[in-house]
């Protein structure tokens, strides 16, 4: 006969079973997981990143300056390079790049190997925005320079002037070079100091790029437009002539050259009385050196006195011994002046052109006859203007006409459709309430 089991027993034979079955449940999930986790992991691959040609994941980068003081063998005497193999250094690169010629605050980058002790394996230098200098610190390697990608961008600009036109190119931040080549291109029709408020400008150039992303400087003014005083200046750079010829590739919308020539004289029909003359000698002054720094001519009371190209009056008055005169300005280099009229028929400010009456023959000021005493100023000298290799003026030749105009049709087009943006209009307006 089979004894009966307490309860008590077999509750703790239930409970025991259990216990083995959830310890034998969780060894095997243990194992699983220990196999998932032992999965072969790739090793990531870091994407090549060039600069200067190298591969720099492949080194440890140093960028920095030169600073004061520093030299060649300094910098590599700093990392580790000793004297012997700088000065071979030095050696081998003088026929690429005199060292000696490192400035302060240019970049240099060094490429150091990449070990647990970094060792220069390359040392970088750019004297400017465009090149480099690139010296492998090794006996195998020449050093060599290159450039980086350059590219050109054509690109348009316009505005109002509200004051000048340097703060207003720099309002709408336009390069400042753009305000030296503009000054060229009208240095002989447009005086940018005596600028009004109101004037207008549109210009179409090419500006290079370095990288897509460094400003490179102005590579040419492909066409610009002016519109000074309530007249319009055109100017289009057209390559199909000789620049050493014609001194300028720049023409008007009227194949007219913006490098403006002088007339020969400043009255038509007259004869030169008296020329520039440093050692002449008057016997009225006791036979003294008494230098004449101008040209005369002679003609009747009342003739026209003709400005000799076009400028501004910088002057229209009176003194005695000048008597009525007249100054213009005419660039940055020239001036002339016109003495002894009769009656001056321009004010200070105007904008003349060549062959605009300014004046009539008169004897006003120290002078015993009619004439007009023409001066000439060059660099703030008063010179013999027919002693000086003065620009000479040609327009596009008449068997290039067809093609210029050709040229400058789709150009002055464009630059006609250049909006003047509102919001310069809206800081001249600005500047009007001050």
């Amino acid at each position: 006969m089979i004894k009966k089991i307490p309860l008590k027993f077999v509750f703790i034979l239930f409970v025991l079973t259990a216990f083995i079955i959830a310890l034998f449940a969780s060894i095997t999930n243990e194992n699983e997981e220990d196999d998932c986790c032992f999965e072969e992991v790739e090793e990531a691959i870091l994407t090549p990143q060039f600069e200067f040609g190298f591969n720099v994941n492949e080194y440890n980068v140093i960028h920095d300056t030169v600073e004061s003081g520093d030299s060649f063998g300094a910098i590599l005497e700093r990392n580790k390079i000793g004297y012997p193999q700088i000065l071979n250094i030095v050696e081998k690169t003088k026929s690429t790049f005199d060292l000696s010629r490192i400035q302060v605050g240019k970049p240099f980058t060094l490429l150091l190997s990449n070990d647990s002790i970094p060792e220069p394996q390359c040392f970088i230098y750019q004297p400017n925005k465009l090149e480099y200098v690139v010296i492998q610190l090794d006996d195998e390697n020449a050093p060599y320079i290159e450039q980086r990608p350059l590219t050109i961008q054509t690109k348009t600009a316009s505005g109002t002037i509200s004051s000048s036109l340097s703060e207003t190119m720099d309002g709408l931040g336009l390069p400042y070079q753009l305000i030296n080549d503009m000054s060229d291109i009208y240095a002989w029709t447009i005086d940018f100091f005596r600028l009004y408020e109101g004037d207008e400008f549109r210009i179409i150039y090419d500006q290079r790029m370095i990288d897509d992303s460094i400003y490179g400087g102005i590579d040419q003014v492909r066409a610009a437009y002016f519109k000074h005083r309530g007249r319009a200046y055109y100017a289009f750079n057209y390559d199909g002539v000789p620049e050493a010829e014609y001194h300028t590739t720049y023409f008007d919308e009227s194949a007219q050259s913006l490098q403006r020539t002088f007339l020969r004289a400043p009255v038509q029909f007259s004869r030169i009385s008296s020329r520039y003359n440093l050692k002449r000698r008057i016997a009225l002054y006791g036979n003294k050196v008494r230098p004449h720094k101008g040209t005369d001519f002679a003609a009747p009371i009342g003739t026209e006195i003709l400005a000799t190209a076009d400028g501004i009056v910088e002057k229209s008055s009176f003194t005695k011994g000048n008597g009525n005169y007249v100054k213009i300005k005419h660039s940055r280099i020239y001036s002339t002046q016109y003495l002894h009229m009769q009656k001056r028929n321009v004010s200070v400010g105007q904008s003349v052109r060549q062959g605009d009456v300014i004046g009539y023959v008169g004897m006003t000021g120290n002078t015993s006859g009619p004439h007009v005493c023409y001066r000439f100023w060059k660099n703030g000298l008063q010179v013999d203007p027919f002693k000086e290799d003065l620009p000479e003026s040609k327009s596009v030749p008449e068997s290039l006409l067809k093609n210029y105009n050709a040229f400058i049709l789709p150009i002055k087009s464009r630059l006609d459709s250049i909006t003047i943006p509102e919001i310069n209009r809206n800081l001249s307006e600005a500047s009007n309430t001050k």
